[in-house]
């Protein structure tokens, strides 16, 4: 990886983990019965993440994982799917502004293992991504350190082959990076100090007036960088959570879906289409008759999710099983929308221009394969149509092989 030079007294030295040769499968159709322009022809316009790079990150040395529309990483306990799929959260909290503590609460377990400390003491990590959008393959690559001190000693922004931004530590006494980006004027470049705690590329558009062409397009790369970061939501539903009436509330999805119930009374009565989807996501997963999927409010204002049998019967989501709780929370976090999910998207990009990413990690545990089946298929179709993309793990890539829609991303020794 290309890093600005002050980057690399952070030592980084550990053995190759893996190779990845994944090659994509070929887009997936629409769903069947519904109309072709439901899949979005200007999905490919929007920014969005083609590649996470871990240039040194917990177990991953000089990876470079290609993520398509709906991308499962699969590989044996340890071969670093958890670990990737947090530091593509962590850039996506940097992207939004988030200071290092908040991207990465524990920086020691993002350093190499087998990382030696240079003279001053100091280890860290290097991650970074390219984000495809109208401006073309724009590349960011992130230097840190995690210790004595967690900071940023080196960033490069750039596209096209000329750097737009690049940071660098050179007083460990202060507390900011000198920063260069391009201006394409009189001068060539504008020389400013950054913080360091903050994602240099996320601070550009207030300090960048935009007068000039390379300005312009230092500002325009930016923004897809931060765009195709932004609207992230790591999911991770948990059924110990999820069996308990909760208080009707505004209805955005947590995390560990614990308010589903909240939700699916909001959400059952906005789109009759997308809750006719969920219903059959759900009559496919869940054991026995399923006519409707429904949320009732108990004498004491607390709401329940039920499944409707369809003679008389209601049975509460509390006494579904561990995998039928969690197939229901990831269909129905595939069928909706970031107004609907706990996320943080651009505000000040219209809604069209940007894609939800959903991170998964361990997509398919606890689920049978008739389930597993059904809600890969389902992401399969939805991430088809451009208004969402998948990054998860998975711990059996043969269950998923030759699904159209899926790239399989190999990790391993």
């Amino acid at each position: 990886m290309d890093v600005p030079p002050a980057a690399a007294a952070v030592s980084v030295p550990f053995q190759e983990r893996r190779t990845v040769r994944p090659v994509p499968a070929p887009p997936a159709p629409a769903a069947p019965g519904e109309p072709a322009e439901a899949v979005d022809p200007g999905a490919r316009g929007r920014p969005r993440v083609t590649e996470l790079r871990l240039s040194a990150f917990a177990g991953h040395r000089r990876a470079a994982l290609p993520l398509g529309p709906l991308t499962l990483l699969a590989g044996p306990s340890g071969s670093g799917k958890t670990s990737a799929l947090r530091a593509y959260e962590a850039l996506a909290r940097l992207g939004g502004g988030a200071d290092l503590g908040e991207a990465f609460p524990d920086p020691g377990a993002c350093v190499p293992e087998r990382a030696r400390p240079d003279a001053q003491r100091r280890r860290g990590f290097r991650i970074g991504c390219t984000a495809d959008g109208p401006e073309g393959p724009v590349r960011l690559d992130l230097a840190v350190q995690a210790e004595p001190e967690l900071r940023v000693v080196g960033e490069r922004l750039s596209a096209g082959g000329v750097v737009l931004l690049e940071t660098a530590l050179r007083d460990p006494g202060r507390r900011r990076v000198h920063a260069a980006w391009h201006t394409a004027g009189e001068s060539t470049v504008t020389r400013a100090p950054l913080p360091d705690d903050r994602l240099g590329t996320a601070l550009l558009p207030l300090r960048v007036a935009g007068r000039t062409h390379g300005q312009r397009k230092v500002l325009a790369a930016a923004e897809q960088a931060v765009v195709a970061l932004r609207s992230v939501f790591p999911c991770d539903p948990r059924p110990d959570r999820m069996r308990d009436a909760v208080p009707v509330g505004a209805g955005r999805l947590l995390a560990s879906c614990a308010n589903l119930a909240a939700v699916l009374w909001r959400t059952r009565a906005e789109c009759a289409r997308r809750h006719a989807l969920f219903v059959a996501a759900a009559r496919a997963g869940c054991a026995g008759a399923v006519e409707d999927v429904a949320a009732e409010v108990l004498g004491d204002g607390t709401v329940r999710g039920v499944l409707d049998r369809g003679d008389g019967l209601r049975t509460p989501l509390g006494r579904l099983g561990d995998g039928e709780l969690r197939h229901l929370a990831l269909a129905l976090v595939l069928l909706t929308g970031p107004g609907v999910l706990e996320v943080d998207p651009a505000g000040e990009v219209p809604a069209a221009l940007q894609t939800l990413t959903v991170l998964c990690d361990g997509l398919d545990r606890g689920l049978d394969p008739a389930q597993r089946a059904e809600l890969v298929g389902l992401a399969a179709r939805m991430c088809a149509r451009g208004h969402i993309r998948v990054a998860g793990a998975v711990s059996d890539p043969a269950a998923v092989a030759g699904v159209d829609g899926v790239t399989v991303v190999h990790l391993g020794p």
